[in-house]
C-alpha cells in the first residue's frame, strides 16, 4: 500500500520531487537493516535515544548489530517522571542537549510518541539528522516535523525535523502491548472527524486545503476500520496496515506543512484533557487512546447539533453566506462520519476505551473542554469552534439523547 501511497503524495503534494524520508520499512527483521544505511550515508557515530520500556524491546538488539559493524554508539535515555512516564518538557530537552555530543552523525528515535518527539526537536536544534525506529504502532507522529511539547506547564507544536529514514519492524511492532496498537488504532479513528474538521476550515474560512491529501486519510482510516480484528490479534497483517496508515497520515502533515488533515476538534479535546492531567500531576494517558474517544464525543456532538449548518444563528455575514452556500456538504459529511456509537465499538474491538469516563476523564472536565479547548489554536476552524461563532454554544455533556 505505501508506496502506491508515497508517489501519489510526491505528485499532488509535493510538486513531484523527492519526499524529504529517502527510506521506509515496515517488515519483519528492519532492525538489521539500520547499520547498513547509516554506513552507507557515512554516519559513524550515532546516539540512540530510548527509554526504560524501548531498550528492551529494540535498544539492546539494535545496539549489538550497529557496535558490530563497527559504529560508535552513545545512549541516551530520557528521564522518567514520578509516574514512570517519559515527558517531552524543557527537563528531558536539555537533559538530551547536554548528552548528545556536536560531532554526532546521526541520532536514532528508538520508542514511541514522546521519544520521537524528544530527538526531532533536537535533531532540528543542533541540525543533526535522525532516525526512527518505531516500537510500537501507537501514533501518527513518527514521519511528521510537528514536536507536541510541554513547556512552562503547556502544550506547544513547534515545527522541528522529520527523520531520514524509518525502519519499522514487525516483530518489534507486534511484539508492542496490545494498548499501543490500540491506542496507534485510535489515532487513526479521530481522522473520522478531523477530515470533516478541515473541509468545515475550507468551506468556511478559506483555510489550506489539499483534496487528494483528504481523500487519502478519509482512505488510510477505511482501511484500519476494515482490518479491527487482524489489528486486535495483532498479526502482522493488521499491523502493518496500521503501521503504514499512520506513516502516511504524518507524512501527509509533513508535507503540506499542517496537520489540519490528522487534527481536529477531537484532538484539541485531547491537548486540553492532557493540560489538565498535568497541572493536577496525574498520570498520563497515550495520546491515540484520548484521540479515538474524543473523536466519539465529537462526532456525538455534530451530528446532533451542527446537522442544520444553514440554521446556525451566526452574526458574520460572510460566515453566514458560506453556511447557506455549503450546508448541504456539510450535512453530506456529517451523514458519512461514523456515530460514536459506531467510533466506540470499533475501539473496544481493538482492545482500547470507548468513553471519556474509562480514561479517568468525568463529565465536567469533557464540559469544560468543549467550552475551552478550541481556544488552543485560535486560527483552526473546527465545527466545534464554529458553534462556539455562532453564539450557540455547546450544550451540557452527556448530550441529551434525541
Amino acid at each position: 500500500m505505501l508506496k502506491k501511497e508515497l508517489k501519489e503524495l510526491s505528485d499532488h503534494c509535493y510538486e513531484g520531487r523527492a519526499l524529504p524520508v529517502w527510506h521506509m520499512e515496515v517488515e519483519p527483521d528492519s532492525l538489521k537493516h539500520v547499520s547498513g544505511f547509516l554506513c552507507d550515508k557515512g554516519f559513524h557515530r550515532v546516539v540512540m535515544i530510548h527509554d526504560t520500556n524501548t531498550k528492551q524491546a529494540a535498544g539492546d538488539t539494535l545496539m549489538e548489530q550497529l557496535q558490530g559493524a563497527g559504529l560508535h554508539v552513545q545512549t541516551v535515555r530520557a528521564p522518567e517522571n514520578e509516574h514512570e512516564q517519559v515527558t517531552a518538557d524543557e527537563r528531558t530537552i536539555i537533559q538530551m542537549f547536554v548528552q548528545t555530543p556536536e560531532q554526532t552523525d546521526c541520532l536514532l528515535a528508538v520508542g514511541a510518541g514522546t521519544i520521537h518527539d524528544i530527538t526531532r526537536f533536537v535533531s532540528a536544534k543542533m541540525k543533526i539528522p535522525f532516525v526512527s525506529i518505531p516500537t510500537a504502532a501507537s501514533v501518527d507522529g513518527f514521519t511528521s516535523k510537528g514536536a507536541p511539547l510541554i513547556l512552562d506547564g503547556v502544550k506547544r507544536t513547534v515545527q522541528a525535523a522529520a527523520p531520514i529514514a524509518v525502519y519499522a519492524d514487525l516483530n518489534v511492532l507486534c511484539s508492542a502491548p496490545q494498548e499501543m496498537a490500540a491506542a496507534g488504532f485510535g489515532d487513526m479513528a479521530a481522522k473520522a472527524t478531523s477530515v470533516f474538521d478541515w473541509e468545515i476550515s475550507r468551506l468556511i474560512a478559506e483555510e489550506p486545503y489539499n483534496e487528494w491529501a483528504s481523500r487519502a486519510m478519509h482512505s488510510a482510516w477505511s482501511t484500519c476500520r476494515k482490518e479491527t480484528k487482524s489489528i486486535a490479534q495483532r498479526d502482522e497483517k493488521g499491523i502493518r496496515i496500521l503501521m503504514e496508515s499512520l506513516l502516511l497520515s504524518g507524512l501527509i502533515m509533513m508535507t503540506l506543512d499542517h496537520s489540519r488533515p490528522a487534527s481536529g476538534a477531537e484532538h484539541h479535546l485531547s491537548h486540553y484533557w492532557e493540560l489538565i492531567f498535568l497541572k493536577e500531576g496525574r498520570r498520563q494517558k497515550l495520546h491515540g487512546a484520548k484521540t479515538g474517544v474524543a473523536a466519539g464525543v465529537i462526532s456525538d456532538l455534530y451530528k446532533r447539533y451542527l446537522n442544520d449548518p444553514e440554521d446556525l444563528p451566526v452574526e458574520d455575514w460572510v460566515y453566514k453566506r458560506r453556511l447557506e452556500e455549503h450546508s448541504e456538504s456539510m450535512k453530506h459529511w456529517i451523514s458519512e462520519m461514523p456515530s460514536s456509537r459506531e467510533i466506540g465499538e470499533l475501539l473496544r474491538k481493538v482492545g482500547g476505551p470507548a468513553l471519556p469516563e474509562e480514561l479517568g476523564i468525568g463529565n465536567e472536565l469533557v464540559q469544560e473542554s468543549l467550552h475551552q479547548a478550541h481556544h488552543l489554536r485560535e486560527h483552526r476552524h473546527t465545527g466545534l469552534k464554529l458553534l462556539h461563532l455562532s453564539g450557540r454554544g455547546v450544550p451540557p455533556y452527556p448530550f441529551a439523547q434525541p
